[in-house]
């Protein structure tokens, strides 16, 4: 249980704008970096495969591959540091933690995760169009992923 003082003074060291990403996206994260009177922006680009903690003390661990060589870096989320967080590529994976990413090299990193499952409601609509099935367009469109109802169940 969280302690109501503890949120109250880390309430202003919080950002407003916190950046919306999740497991398994692929994001570039924006560094500030000061070197004595100048400041430049580095880009770290990778897989976010985890993230952890909550209000001033969360993190996310982003991953990615140099010289053949996994890199791992760990930011935390609120940090005035992180200029800014852009996801490239989303993607629905069916875990909190993605340790298993660790093990994988190339192009089996980008196989692990699922991509294109947050867009299941879009295709399900395009499918009707496509195949002029009428019984699904009777039926309403889930929000999630498994809920959709087989044809059996509709009509």
């Amino acid at each position: 249980m969280t302690n109501a003082i503890m949120e109250a003074v880390e309430a202003p060291h919080l950002k407003k704008d916190v950046p919306q990403f999740n497991v398994g996206d692929t994001v570039d994260v924006h560094t500030r970096i000061i070197e004595g009177d100048k400041e430049r922006i580095q880009v770290f680009s990778g897989t976010v495969i985890m993230r952890k903690g909550r209000g001033i003390n969360e993190t996310f661990t982003v991953r990615r591959i140099v010289n053949n060589e996994g890199v791992e870096r760990i930011y935390p989320l609120h940090s005035p540091f992180i200029a800014k967080v852009n996801v490239k590529r989303g993607a629905r994976v069916r875990r909190a933690k993605l340790y298993y990413l660790r093990d994988r090299v190339g192009k089996a990193v980008a196989g692990a995760h699922h991509r294109g499952w947050r867009h299941a409601v879009g295709q399900a609509e395009a499918r009707t169009e496509i195949f002029g099935i009428q019984r699904f367009l009777a039926a309403p469109v889930a929000s999630h992923v498994g809920e959709f109802q087989s044809p059996a169940q509709v009509g």
